[in-house]
């Protein structure tokens, strides 16, 4: 393949409030409150000459995880092909659970998944939150809050299993790790892998993670570690656990855990705890083990037991972070027929559990704007992205904020604003209500 190199420059505006089927109830900044800004980026571009070594694809998606399986999935439906690059040898089926509330459930329903995952997960029934020493501070019961919530601890595996599952053969391409990627002259893209093939693609999605190689191409910044780490683990009780149908929250000073059954036998559980750097990556499961033991030792005994019943394979020490959209600095959701979805375009912490929830609207919006642009040509596709990242910003940028001050607040180690929280503000200020708006998410069946 020959090729030469040039430069070209994109200016494109920010993206701004739009409105469609598929949309948020409880979202914010329903109006616009920025002009749109030009941004310009340099963009690497290359003129590429046939040959029979770059194989051609209309859609790819960069990334196997949640976003690139389920945007896989939605397109699918409708009668859309695409193709999955996953840099691992097989599914990245590594980690705990994650807890779906009713707007993931939505998603999950519209594209035909969410039967067949209910019957193997619990329906949780409410929330309990209780003090350190073991005294209980106000529970909580969602259905009273909204007849309509729907929260579910899944596991992460059985999910992607699951969407892999609804694809056509060969559709997810394992053990295909993105190299370098470039823009050719004809709006098309190329991507180099690290083991020498060539795809040159005329939509590129990329679903990559907090890390996207992607998101760094297109001029986003790093991800900003927020200042807590968590450890994470599912404990496994073989003759089933002893939990009511509950997450159950622990709050301590600048320490906090939490653990809610996922199914008849095993319970997922967290610790987060304020550190002023991620420090040393960690991954011995005895180590890892005993960390997370020694920040609760003096916590409820259910806990300490709750992780050693947990394999190793399942613990794991993260560093939380997330990336904030601002306005005229960020770029755009979309270069091209470039676009990002998910954790690669706006990775956030996990405070509220919508980090899982907004990639899965993320992809049947981008969806249902793709279905009818991709037979209209470049232009209406190039038109379709930016749309969607226009209407994707005004819910997913404040949701990020929020998810991070509920994490700064409840990391809180002052002792006298903590002893207020467990007295005054949790037990008689806080309604479960306004919390949860944000899980307010209409969304129908992709439709071509």
């Amino acid at each position: 393949m020959a090729m030469t190199t040039s430069h070209m420059h994109l200016n494109s505006p920010m993206p701004r409030p739009f409105s469609h089927n598929c949309q948020s109830r409880g979202g914010f900044l329903q109006r616009p409150w920025f002009r749109a800004q030009p941004r310009t980026k340099t963009i690497r571009t290359v003129i590429i000459k046939a040959s029979a070594d770059v194989r051609k694809e209309d859609i790819v998606i960069v990334g196997a995880g949640i976003a690139g399986l389920a945007t896989a999935v939605s397109l699918h439906r409708l009668g859309i092909g695409s193709v999955v690059l996953e840099q691992a040898e097989s599914l990245r089926t590594s980690g705990t659970s994650l807890t779906l509330f009713k707007n993931g459930w939505r998603v999950l329903d519209s594209i035909g998944v969410a039967g067949s995952l209910r019957g193997q997960f619990l329906e949780i029934e409410g929330m309990a939150v209780n003090s350190e020493d073991g005294r209980v501070l106000r529970t909580f019961i969602f259905k009273d809050e909204d007849q309509t919530q729907e929260v579910r601890a899944v596991e992460r595996r059985i999910l992607l299993e699951t969407l892999a599952n609804e694809l056509p053969p060969d559709t997810v391409r394992f053990s295909s790790k993105l190299a370098n990627i470039n823009s050719s002259q004809n709006g098309e893209t190329l991507l180099e892998l690290t083991d020498g093939t060539r795809v040159l693609a005329k939509i590129v999605i990329g679903c990559d993670g907090i890390r996207s190689p992607i998101a760094k191409w297109m001029g986003f910044s790093e991800p900003k570690y927020v200042g807590h780490c968590a450890f994470r683990g599912l404990g496994f009780y073989p003759d089933g656990q002893p939990f009511a149908a509950n997450v159950n929250y622990i709050y301590g000073r600048g320490l906090r855990a939490g653990y809610v059954p996922v199914s008849p036998t095993k319970v997922y559980w967290f610790i987060c705890y304020n550190s002023p750097s991620p420090g040393p990556k960690v991954t011995d499961p005895l180590l890892l083990r005993k960390q997370a033991k020694e920040l609760v030792k003096n916590w409820p005994e259910e806990l300490i037991r709750l992780i050693d019943l947990s394999p190793d394979e399942t613990i794991s020490k993260t560093p939380l972070v997330d990336r904030w959209l601002w306005p005229g600095l960020s770029p755009p959701a979309s270069v091209g027929k470039v676009v990002l979805v998910g954790d690669a375009w706006h990775p956030m912490t996990p405070n509220l559990g919508q980090g899982a929830c907004c990639a899965l609207e993320d992809s049947v919006i981008l969806t249902r704007k793709l279905a009818g642009a991709i037979k209209s040509g470049a232009a209406s596709v190039e038109a379709a992205l930016r749309a969607y990242g226009e209407e994707r910003w005004p819910r997913v940028f404040p949701l990020t904020i929020r998810e991070n001050l509920v994490g700064s607040l409840l990391q809180w180690d002052n002792q006298l604003v903590c002893s207020v929280r467990n007295n005054i503000v949790v037990p008689k200020l806080v309604r479960l209500g306004p919390v949860l708006e944000h899980t307010n998410f209409e969304c129908e069946p992709p439709k071509a």
